[in-house]
């Protein structure tokens, strides 16, 4: 099996003026693109990888492998979890359980904008849920996947720089705060149990 780069969900101008098409261009094809290229020249080193999905890989392998599959699925769930038609308050499900699990959404974009804006270094900020739908907030380390400690992702937020510095430079809290306004509530949605 030879791995591919899954497409973006929009086009790659479709999230300015908040992301920029050029800080797409460099993320997607550069960054996202050099994680599956490097995948497939590993799984052609040893043939049962190859075979594996990007979620066993996660649960199964350590070190560069797990580092490509994980930064691959979660490159691809990050750009579900934005959508130019994004941002505002949540609605359904998901505003109901941030209401139980934070008190309020403006308390969770608080604490959701502290673990993102606060991570030391390369990482994701992920909402999470367990298996009764609780939800709670998690951070990662560098290509770090919440499947991999049992966890149900259900958004992220890439904090990476590459994710960013085209379009804020070294300003992590504005590009947080303009994430906002793209998330994609839908597909926070569609998480859940």
């Amino acid at each position: 099996m030879t791995y591919e780069l899954p497409p973006l969900p929009y086009a790659k101008n479709a999230l300015a003026p908040h992301l920029s098409e050029e800080t797409l261009n460099f993320h997607y094809e550069k960054h996202h693109r050099g994680y599956v290229n490097k995948l497939n020249q590993l799984a052609a080193e040893k043939p049962a990888w190859a075979g594996k999905s990007y979620e066993e890989l996660i649960k199964t392998e350590s070190g560069v492998v797990f580092n490509q599959a994980a930064q691959i699925w979660n490159h691809t769930f990050y750009w579900k979890s934005l959508s130019p038609n994004g941002g505002g308050a949540p609605t359904g499900k998901i505003a109901e359980l941030i209401n139980e699990a934070f008190g309020s959404f403006d308390a969770f974009k608080e604490k959701f904008s502290a673990a993102a804006s606060g991570h030391f270094g390369s990482g994701w900020a992920w909402l999470v849920r367990d298996d009764n739908n609780k939800l709670q907030i998690v951070s990662t380390h560098d290509a770090g996947n919440p499947i991999k400690d049992g966890h149900n992702p259900v958004l992220t937020c890439d904090v990476w720089e590459h994710a960013y510095y085209i379009d804020f430079r070294n300003d992590r809290p504005k590009y947080i705060a303009t994430w906002w306004n793209l998330v994609n509530w839908e597909f926070a949605n569609s998480n859940l149990k």
